[in-house]
């Protein structure tokens, strides 16, 4: 149990490669289309208006930086509470990026929105620059936040050992661990009630545990209490661990860039480069803008946001994006975007606009706890008052039944039901390679209708192989594998490392080979018994080199989804290397297990339509190829309008569309942002994990539909008998506990959910 829904959220596919191997150009789409609106920068938040000392009171749309949000219901307790401000006319927060965005205009002033802000518990940053990345936290500092728990659950287990001998004393200390337990949730209660919401779920948990004070009931006062410490806990680490996800995705953008000037090259903040600046990067470092590249050849690793895995060459003229890194060489370039609205910035942008479009999904204990409370506090209050004041019962009698109501309302077994079985099909989907992060995305993931999968790194390994070697007479195939292989011994490119595992399959050895030298954006060359041997991209020949066949035979491989790579000895072709990257091998099984469900698969990728459609036919899928993020977000926000959908995806590019599904899912080998925007992971990278996931979904919504109906129907039983005489107040305790027993049983038989694969 915790103030809100769970939501937790773990790595960069490889930055720093280097292109020692000529590969097939292909164009990439272009991360994200600019939008019109300002986009604030991924490297600051700030007011739109320059700090100045009259700031408190000029209105308009200004900009914070929240701090000690677990979850997206506590970025609707900041609305609610800053919308009840005279002159506010809109309050939106971002969860994902802890941006506060508002709109205002006199009487409201900038100290007017601070303080309520500090009032409902949160803190804030205003005009605070947002780094990147933020230095580890010492130990002491982060067990510093476990010691009421530590504490409260030593008092605990002193009250049973003391209980055992003299039950006053083990009361008595039952009594004080739940007042320590009780003062902080007590106290937000009391903040939230002052800022618009007044039955949160800390004040059902205050109504709870004082109930059971005053019935007697230390010891399970004490431990509601307990277990909503710890899922507050969680829940605060699962938004700490989103909040690296979104810092990972800043820090891809360079704070400084070397500015080429008349006089020389100057170190200049990257927010201070302007569209038609000329910059300077050197290998293995990253573009901080959108740019044209100035020159004429070299390699990039786009990986990181693409999800792409082999570098891309790119030509004089191209266009590169934010984030991007430098491969094999230096090279300049012209700045073409806007401070803050370069790709990484638009990404944040697309992931923050999803948040806000996708309905918020509140946990049931949140919604019942508005009405049920109060109702219950005020029925147990009838009981005690009506009857001696309209019809002179007595006193001592129906004080006496309004407490057993009250503890009949005592919500505890309402409250364990959900979390219960949640919890329960967490640990089970754990175990399956899914990481489930909270009930929210648990109970989605059994009403998708639709999945949508990315194509690279998500249904393909995402690892090139060597499919098709063409010898040329009078080499041999021996010969070749030998040459290449000796070329690229140690090179960290994709087909490189294909090549040489290829020739290794094969029993070849990589030997030293003298004058070997890497051609920027073509490939590479070296020297054998005096005769030059090149090994590139086929593109980079003469057009005489190739003879008709071999063109022929370039074209149909090109039609059959391969990169090509080619070896000449002396200018003469050797050999045509196909590469391709192949479907991982339960991606059938996956894709079959899910459609017996009855759901319908579907493959979303930027790669062209030649490529798509072979790789959705040898799965029997539809596919929709050629997008961007963008249009991936459009696509999947609109099927998502007509069923609920699932978005498979492994990179950056990707978690737009994973925030605007229903339930966003990650390779468990993507990136940091891919996973931490995700609603879910597979941790072991098995499609067939999917269709276990959806089942015990569906088995976790009917438990929880079995769990509602023993607690309530319990209590409804009680509630007759106690306001009848029938029973007393030491039933009313052994109600309320056994229907907590009760629940609690049903929802471990989720844990025997296994794997069918």
């Amino acid at each position: 149990m915790g103030s809100c829904c769970h939501h937790s959220s773990p790595k960069h596919k490889a930055a720093g490669q280097q292109h020692t191997a000529g590969c097939a150009p292909r164009t990439e789409p272009d991360l994200v289309d600019a939008p019109q609106a300002d986009i604030p920068s991924a490297t600051t938040a700030s007011s739109d208006s320059p700090p100045d000392e009259d700031s408190d009171t000029v209105p308009g749309l200004h900009h914070w930086q929240i701090q000690g949000m677990d979850c997206p219901s506590c970025a609707a307790q900041i609305e609610t509470a800053l919308r009840r401000l005279p002159g506010v006319q809109s309050a939106e927060v971002r969860f994902a990026t802890e941006r506060l965005e508002v709109h205002w205009q006199a009487p409201t002033t900038r100290a007017d929105i601070e303080k309520t802000i500090q009032i409902a518990g949160f803190d804030f940053a205003a005009s605070a620059v947002v780094t990147a990345t933020e230095p580890e936290s010492r130990l002491a500092d982060r067990l510093k936040g476990y010691w009421d728990i530590a504490l409260l659950l030593g008092l605990m287990a002193i009250a049973t050992l003391v209980g055992t001998q003299h039950d006053g004393a083990g009361g008595l200390l039952f009594s004080l661990a739940t007042l320590w337990g009780l003062w902080p949730v007590a106290t937000r209660a009391w903040r939230s009630a002052r800022s618009g919401s007044p039955f949160s779920i800390e004040t059902l948990m205050t109504v709870a545990a004082v109930g059971a004070l005053v019935l007697g009931e230390t010891a399970e006062a004490a431990m509601v209490l307990l277990l909503f410490m710890v899922g507050e806990k969680l829940e605060r680490l699962a938004a700490e661990r989103a909040r690296r996800g979104v810092r990972s995705l800043m820090a891809l953008v360079p704070d400084t860039a070397s500015r080429v000037t008349a006089t020389g090259i100057e170190q200049v903040a990257a927010h201070r480069l302007k569209p038609g600046d000329t910059i300077e990067i050197h290998p293995g470092a990253r573009l901080p803008v959108d740019g044209t590249l100035l020159s004429p050849l070299a390699a990039f690793d786009e990986s990181a946001l693409t999800g792409e895995s082999m570098p891309v060459d790119k030509q004089q003229g191209d266009r590169l994006t934010a984030g991007s890194l430098v491969v094999d060489m230096a090279v300049r370039l012209r700045v073409d975007s806007q401070p803050g609205h370069n790709a990484i910035d638009r990404i944040l942008h697309l992931i923050e606009q999803a948040e806000a479009n996708r309905a918020p999904i509140a946990r049931f204990i949140d919604n019942f706890s508005r009405w049920y409370t109060p109702a219950m506090m005020l029925a147990a209050l009838l009981v005690m008052l009506v009857p001696p004041l309209a019809f002179a019962a007595a006193w001592e009698t129906w004080v006496y039944r309004g407490l057993a109501l009250l503890l009949i309302g005592c919500p505890c077994a309402l409250v364990i039901s959900t979390p219960a079985a949640v919890t329960s099909a967490l640990a089970a989907a754990t175990r399956m390679g899914v990481l489930i992060k909270g009930g929210a995305a648990l109970e989605q993931m059994g009403k998708v209708r639709t999945m949508a999968f990315d194509k690279t790194g998500t249904l393909t390994t995402g690892r090139p192989e060597l499919v098709k070697l063409l010898v040329s007479a009078p080499f041999e195939r021996e010969q070749v594998l030998q040459l290449s292989a000796n070329l690229e011994a140690g090179s960290h490119h994709p087909l490189a490392k294909a090549l040489v595992r290829a020739a290794a399959r094969e029993g070849i050895v990589p030997q030293h080979m003298s004058h070997r030298r890497t051609l920027p954006g073509a490939g590479i060359e070296g020297e054998w018994q005096g005769q030059q041997l090149l090994l590139c991209n086929p593109a980079h020949l003469p057009a005489q080199s190739l003879s008709e066949l071999q063109q022929a035979r370039v074209s149909a491989l090109q039609l059959e989804a391969c990169t090509l790579v080619v070896l000449t000895l002396d200018q003469q072709v050797a050999a045509l290397f196909a590469f391709r990257d192949s479907l991982r091998a339960d991606a059938q099984a996956g894709i079959t297990a899910l459609q017996q469900l009855d759901i319908r698969c579907l493959m979303l990728t930027g790669d062209n339509p030649t490529v798509a459609a072979r790789m959705a036919g040898s799965l029997g899928i539809d596919f929709q190829a050629g997008l961007k993020p963008r249009d991936k977000q459009n696509t999947v926000a609109r099927l998502n309008g007509q069923l609920p959908l699932a978005m498979v995806g492994d990179g950056i590019n990707d978690a737009p569309a994973l925030r605007q599904a229903s339930v966003g899912i990650a390779m468990g080998q993507g990136t940091d942002v891919a996973l931490d925007t995700a609603d879910a992971a597979l941790t072991h990278s098995r499609l067939t994990a999917l269709a276990d996931a959806v089942r015990l979904s569906r088995a976790a919504h009917a438990n929880i539909r079995q769990n509602i109906g023993m607690a309530l129907g319990l209590k409804a039983i009680f509630l007759v008998t106690s306001l009848t005489g029938i029973t007393g107040l030491w039933l009313a305790v052994l109600a309320d506990t056994g229907a907590t027993a009760l629940v609690t049983l049903n929802a471990l038989r989720l844990l025997g959910h296994k794997s069918r694969f």
